[in-house]
């Protein structure tokens, strides 16, 4: 019965991206970005299930990354369409099947994010080095940041935010950028702990206290500057182990 424990929470990931991409398509934002964040909440435990009721199988693991496409995977891409969507001015005027419509080219690249992180998922299942640390972005962390744009636009709105954000070339290059990371050779240290020695795990203390400042500081302002912060304090990381 246990060994069934951990695939049912990484179910629950999936349940919550499957809402959260409900609310992506209908524009509720703010409501998929809380639905992601309970997806990647049920994402970490079904790992540390596993590890603590040592059940470990490649069931499992197929079945997260399944999870994983959808709640980090496609919900981002929906945001990203749906910002883009915002931001773009005008479209293609297309006559299809004898009906005038407009069509907006521009917010379908928002699903380069979609399928970057479907390439990194399936790159991720058959690289046996990625165990105790990542190559490239995750994308939970990769979701985070997506979705924290429209969270800002709701909630720490200001003129410059909002023509900065809703700035479509912005909004292109941070698509483009994600993508990249998402599949870069740039090793991250992961947030897994083999013991709870301070020596041993410092870069991961300081990291975690430091985005809680951030947090407390900065609200969702903090999520984009958090994930640049992981990524320095890694390569920083790597070169003192060097």
């Amino acid at each position: 019965m246990k060994r069934h424990i951990p695939n049912f929470i990484t179910l629950l990931n999936l349940f919550c991206g499957c809402i959260a991409t409900v609310f992506a398509v209908m524009n509720q934002l703010e409501f998929a970005a809380i639905f992601v964040f309970m997806g990647i909440c049920f994402d970490f435990f079904d790992g540390l299930a596993a590890r603590l009721l040592d059940v470990r199988s490649e069931l499992g693991v197929q079945l997260d990354s399944l999870a994983d496409m959808v709640t980090s995977g496609l919900v981002p891409g929906v945001v990203m369409f749906q910002l883009l969507n915002l931001a773009s001015k005008g479209g293609w005027n297309l006559d299809l099947f004898g009906m005038h419509t407009e069509v907006q080219l521009l917010p379908l690249f928002g699903f380069i994010i979609t399928l970057a992180s479907a390439y990194r998922l399936a790159n991720f299942n058959v690289d046996e080095n990625q165990v105790s640390s990542f190559l490239g972005l995750p994308t939970p962390a990769n979701a985070l940041l997506i979705l924290s744009l429209p969270l800002i636009l709701f909630y720490q709105n200001t003129t410059v935010l909002h023509e900065v954000i809703l700035n479509q070339w912005v909004l292109l290059g941070i698509t483009l950028i994600s993508a990249y990371l998402l599949n870069a050779n740039i090793p991250l240290f992961a947030l897994k702990f083999s013991n709870w020695s301070f020596k041993d795990n410092a870069v991961k203390y300081l990291f975690l206290l430091a985005s809680l400042v951030l947090l407390i500081t900065l609200r969702f302002l903090a999520v984009p500057i958090i994930i640049l912060l992981y990524i320095v304090m890694s390569l920083l990381d790597k070169k003192s182990m060097a």
